[in-house]
């Protein structure tokens, strides 16, 4: 029975520990969610960032059933051999290089416009948001598809072997996700507001996301094994990224303490 291994103690910790991945990895789409859902008029902001969100959850859910699938992007379908490049070329490695591509893109341009331009004025700003609620949710669904190619194949290789009926470990993948969903979904609007209104925290979001695309496109080229002039591309542990952007948060705390100080 699904439920008499649901609640053993193993099906209990891998629920626990996915969950927590689920909503660490989710960070990085709360912060491109709350950019792209604020460039949309002030009512339909709300509306972005939680449709965008239950149809992410749906949208994963969906490529959990297609996990074997998803696993078979990892098999390369095509080499190439140099003297100085060796890559073996894979579709998750092509997805990886692409939204990391896309993040730099983007985060780079925002940042530009904020930088070059901070002092728009009404219409030209009008000019720059997006131009319905359907363009920005689909944005928010590319960039989580990105993202849910990592945390899926995490949680597959988490629950590999859990039980032998593959059914019972889909079922715990899938409560997981809506588990962590539902959180970010009561974090999400109050994070989207916080950032609206502190320019330099849009800014420091924008900086993370383009050291995400750079990592997604390192994760790139580890996943084809590639060889650079006789160095092969390792992968960027993940703990080095979340501490390096828990550090600047929490600088970007005193910051925000000492100028309300301040200004007191």
């Amino acid at each position: 029975m699904v439920i008499e291994f649901l609640l053993t103690s193993d099906a209990i910790m891998a629920l626990l520990t996915l969950t927590f991945l689920e909503i660490i990895l989710g960070i990085d789409n709360i912060v491109f969610i709350s950019i792209a859902a604020n460039k949309l008029p002030e009512h339909q902001r709300s509306k972005a960032t939680t449709i965008g969100l239950f149809l992410a959850m749906a949208q994963r859910i969906v490529l959990l059933f297609f996990v074997s699938f998803l696993i078979g992007l990892k098999e390369p379908f095509y080499n190439i051999n140099l003297s100085w490049l060796q890559i073996g070329v894979s579709w998750q490695s092509i997805i990886l290089f692409l939204g990391g591509l896309f993040l730099i893109y983007k985060s780079t341009s925002e940042i530009h416009e904020k930088v070059e331009n901070p002092n728009l004025d009404e219409n030209s700003m009008n000019k720059k948001k997006l131009k319905s609620l359907s363009q920005a949710i689909f944005q928010i669904l590319i960039i989580d598809f990105i993202f849910s190619i990592d945390s899926i194949l995490t949680a597959v290789g988490m629950t590999n072997g859990l039980h032998p009926n593959h059914n019972y470990n889909l079922v715990l993948m899938i409560i997981a996700v809506m588990i962590s969903i539902g959180i970010m979904i009561g974090f999400a609007n109050p994070i989207r507001k916080f950032i609206d209104t502190h320019p330099s925290v849009q800014l420091l979001g924008l900086a993370f996301l383009i050291l995400i695309g750079f990592m997604l496109i390192t994760e790139a080229a580890h996943l084809s094994h590639t060889n650079f002039f006789g160095n092969q591309v390792g992968a960027i542990p993940k703990g080095y990224l979340y501490f390096a952007i828990a550090f600047s948060l929490f600088v970007e705390f005193l910051n925000f303490k000492i100028r309300k100080k301040n200004n007191a």
